[in-house]
């Protein structure tokens, strides 16, 4: 009879559990916004607490590679604060590869690269740590980094344990010299082993998008990469953001679709180019990871960064991801991108892939929004409303390679 009713006990739970994330899932979706699909958003959330909205910080990668050390990361974190950054949400301060010696110690534990960081990563987070920010750091789910420091296979539980013991608050995970092992098992390995150590510490999957991870990382990280590392390119940043796009239905509180670092102010794309690639990921709910040189930005670059308003959309609590509703004009370079906001808000970028400007239509129905629907269109780099009664549609001047975002609100709850 124990064993009928343990069993019955168990039968219950699912039951329950299945309904509760059903009902959650539900209620993130906008009566009409049908468009914006997240149904295959939540039943194997991983639950640590984390990423209730997509990360935001920097990463050294992008702008210095291997040529990162201990002064540069100190000083990073005083950027953040001075400028302003920290403020705005950029919290994360992350070592990307190279900080580690080329062996282990005879011990087996990972060591700091002695020229690189001298005074050792647990000073270095208590460092980070005073400026009112949290620390990362970078291991690979393989026998070695990408850059041939020495990786985390078979030895999860050890470097989880001393990443603990540092103080580390989110770890990158790369996927190079993994042997071929089904990445399910060898994130899973790492998921195990950060959980036990007792410390909440951000997991990072970064898989490439190679096995597609948003069919199944939720249930294992806070982000997963869906798409191979990004560069600092209009057709690099265009291409994954279309990669990524495809993923949005697997996206929401808890883990988040991750198309890679932000490349803005590193120089190889223009003002416009950047400002799209800042608006589209803020839409995309994408984790906001700043890649440049924080410490010696231009004011273009900081205008882009620190723009309270676009950030908010990526902040936003309702956690859906927007995506490509509508593209029309040559090659489908005339793009509407949207998604829906809390308080019943869209937000919606016009995106101009051409070479040349171009007036670009938003259709009320594209959005998911009925076409009777009288809206306030706030214009979120101009920080300007455009329009404080619309229906049916608007529309805009758009530069070649440029984009234009706006939030859309209903005009009643605008005026009260």
């Amino acid at each position: 009879m124990a064993k009928k009713s343990n069993w019955s006990c168990v039968r219950l739970t699912v039951i329950l559990y299945v309904y509760a994330a059903t009902v959650a899932v539900t209620a993130r979706v906008l009566p009409s916004a049908d468009i914006y699909d997240t149904s295959k958003y939540g039943i194997l959330e991983l639950e640590n607490g984390l990423a209730q909205t997509p990360q935001m910080g920097w990463n050294s990668w992008n702008f210095f590679r291997c040529k990162t050390d201990e002064k540069v990361i100190r000083e990073t974190a005083d950027a953040l604060v001075t400028t302003g950054l920290a403020k705005l949400g950029y919290v994360y301060v992350t070592i990307d590869d190279c900080w580690s010696g080329l062996e282990r110690n005879s011990e087996g534990d990972m060591v700091p690269d002695s020229k690189a960081f001298p005074s050792g990563i647990k000073a270095l987070a208590d460092y980070v740590h005073s400026k009112g920010l949290k620390i990362g750091i970078y291991s690979d789910a393989g026998l070695y980094t990408c850059q041939l420091r020495p990786g985390s296979l078979k030895h999860e539980n050890d470097d989880a344990s001393l990443f603990a013991s540092w103080g580390i608050d989110y770890l990158k995970y790369d996927n190079c010299f993994n042997l071929g092992i089904d990445p399910k098992e060898r994130f899973s390995l790492m998921r195990d082993a950060l959980n036990a150590t007792g410390r909440t510490i951000f997991y990072s999957l970064c898989e490439w998008g190679l096995d597609d991870p948003a069919l199944w990382a939720g249930k294992i990280g806070n982000s997963w990469r869906t798409t191979d590392d990004i560069k600092d390119t209009w057709e690099s940043m265009t291409g994954i953001a279309d990669i990524n796009d495809k993923w949005a239905a697997y996206a929401g509180p808890g883990g988040w679709n991750d198309p890679d670092m932000l490349e803005v102010g590193n120089g190889g794309m223009t003002y416009q180019e950047y400002r799209s690639h800042f608006s589209i990921w803020a839409l995309m709910k994408a984790p906001l990871i700043i890649g440049c040189d924080v410490r010696n930005m231009t004011a273009e670059t900081y205008e882009i960064l620190a723009n309270e308003e676009v950030i908010s959309v990526n902040q936003d609590p309702l956690g859906v991801q927007g995506t490509k509703v509508h593209a029309y004009g040559p090659d489908g370079c005339y793009q509407i991108w949207a998604g829906p906001l809390s308080r019943k808000r869209t937000v919606t970028v016009l995106w101009n892939r051409c070479s040349k400007a171009a007036t670009i239509t938003a259709e009320w129905d594209t959005m998911g929004l009925e076409s009777s629907t009288n809206a306030s269109v706030r214009d979120l780099w101009k920080h300007e409303y455009v329009s404080l009664s619309s229906t049916k549609s608007f529309s805009a001047k758009v530069e070649a390679h440029a984009s234009e975002m706006y939030v859309l609100a209903p005009a009643a709850s605008e005026a009260a």
